[in-house]
């Protein structure tokens, strides 16, 4: 991962932690780490400083209930398209599909 695209998970991270109400501490833990190190590690991969392996980006993402594509996403419109995305039913992703489908054979 480079410097660009850690700085973007960090920045996705801390914005999905943000929005489910979680500490930095308390996301670290929920994600497996121990307790006396959570806080630190999350912070730091939030700055950018240490860089995730996608197995615990994968837990991470679990925890915040985001898809782990959404930490990746460097594009903000496609970030936010992600978690929609992955809020919706199968059966509303089918039509969403169906619906971009026909976007892009009208343009």
């Amino acid at each position: 991962m480079s410097a660009a695209s850690s700085s973007i998970f960090g920045m996705r991270l801390k914005e999905a932690r943000l929005e489910a109400g979680l500490s930095q501490k308390q996301l670290g833990i929920e994600a497996g780490l121990d307790p006396f190190v959570a806080s630190t590690r999350i912070n730091r991969y939030e700055l950018g400083i240490h860089k995730v392996d996608y197995a615990f980006a994968i837990r991470l993402a679990a925890v915040l209930k985001v898809p782990v594509a959404f930490l990746y996403a460097e594009d903000t419109e496609l970030a936010h398209l992600i978690l929609l995305f992955g809020r919706l039913s199968t059966r509303k992703r089918a039509d969403l599909l169906t619906h971009a489908r026909a976007l892009e054979r009208a343009s």
